[in-house]
């Protein structure tokens, strides 16, 4: 806490402060290491070599905050470096249940002076008791607090609400983007009606408007993010994940959200310019050798051979200078990093294998948390 800055904080919008777009310049970004064995097959033996593909090239623009536990430092260490000698990282050794920075990391918000704190939601793996993905989520709850400890921000506490941060989008000038699917689910905040937590994200997000998209991907076991099916691109312009297949569930899931933007307009009065980036041609599904390679705990949410996986590349990571895209080996990989290269035009955008992110059960947006810069 700085000398200039008040003791008792309220919430962010009452005290001047918003979430930026995750567009505008960063301080930084925070992963998490993974090694939970019944999200990372064979104990992040694949996975690693991705996140650490991720590091370096996140690094080599903006500064990394890697939590990873002593155990599985100089590994971590020595995969990052076998993609860039020189890595700009932090290591810190804050615990957590799981690897998804976006989901239990805090949310950033700033203010016109440049001050920028996080906010810590509740956090109860995707659903508590009605239908979380474990049981045991203490840690990953405690995480975002510490991880804004490390950097010495200011952290405001939500309380009782439930969020994830792959659940919002912003457009960094008063609009926000959810899908009905998630904030409404029962494990979330079944005692609080839709204008209730709308309300709630106007005061915490310092948004003007929420704009209700009706669902996400297809067997998203977040119960639909809005991170996979939707991101602004830049104020005014998005992306939304789109299937051509009447015959595939996805067809009426994009079609229904598309009839919701082009009816809306963003806080500013804008129409928003949509732009429609494909989901995978074949659906991606576990195979016997993933699902045999998981290691589940007592009351985790276990993986089946032919499971239908959520892809879409519309979970990328918007860094300094570079757009991160996942890529699934499939004929629309590289339609998905030209629509994305026409989005960007002043970025580089990079596409990166990612299955094995995906059968973690997320991808490239889900695992980082932009740090926004002060300036």
């Amino acid at each position: 806490m700085t000398e200039n800055e008040p003791r008792q904080m309220t919430c962010p919008a009452k005290d001047g402060y918003h979430m930026p777009g995750e567009f505008e310049n960063h301080a930084g970004t925070f992963l998490i290491w993974p090694v939970r064995p019944g999200s990372w097959t064979n104990g992040g033996r694949e996975a690693a070599p991705v996140f650490a593909r991720l590091a370096a090239e996140i690094s080599q623009t903006e500064h990394l905050y890697l939590l990873v536990d002593a155990e599985h430092r100089k590994s971590a260490e020595a995969q990052i470096r076998l993609v860039c000698e020189k890595p700009e990282i932090t290591f810190l050794d804050i615990p957590t249940d799981d690897a998804w920075a976006r989901d239990v990391g805090p949310t950033f918000v700033r203010n016109a002076a440049g001050d920028v704190r996080g906010v810590s939601w509740k956090f109860n793996a995707w659903g508590g008791d009605y239908d979380g993905l474990y049981q045991d989520y203490a840690r990953d709850d405690a995480a975002a607090e510490r991880m804004c400890e490390a950097l010495g921000l200011s952290c405001y506490d939500a309380g009782d609400f439930v969020l994830e941060g792959g659940s919002i989008h912003s457009d960094g000038e008063g609009t926000v983007v959810v899908t009905e699917a998630c904030l409404l689910s029962k494990g979330r905040n079944p005692s609080m009606t839709k204008r209730e937590i709308e309300d709630k994200l106007k005061d915490w997000l310092g948004a003007e408007k929420v704009i209700w998209l009706p669902s996400g991907i297809y067997n998203d076991e977040t119960n639909e993010h809005v991170d996979n099916v939707f991101a602004f691109t830049a104020p005014g312009e998005a992306v939304l994940a789109w299937c051509e297949d009447p015959s595939d569930p996805q067809y009426a899931m994009s079609l229904a959200d598309l009839e919701v933007l082009e009816k809306e307009t963003d806080a500013r009065g804008r129409k928003i310019h949509v732009r429609k980036l494909p989901v995978p041609s074949k659906p991606v599904c576990m195979t016997r050798e993933e699902v045999e390679s998981l290691a589940f705990e007592e009351g985790e949410d276990q993986r089946e051979e032919g499971e239908r996986l959520a892809a879409s590349y519309v979970n990328f990571y918007i860094c300094n200078g570079k757009v991160l895209v996942p890529q699934f080996g499939d004929p629309a990989d590289e339609e998905a990093v030209r629509i994305l290269s026409e989005a960007f035009p002043d970025r580089e955008v990079i596409p990166v294998y990612a299955r094995a992110i995906l059968v973690g059960g997320g991808n490239i947006h889900c695992i980082t948390q932009q740090i926004p810069d002060g300036n």
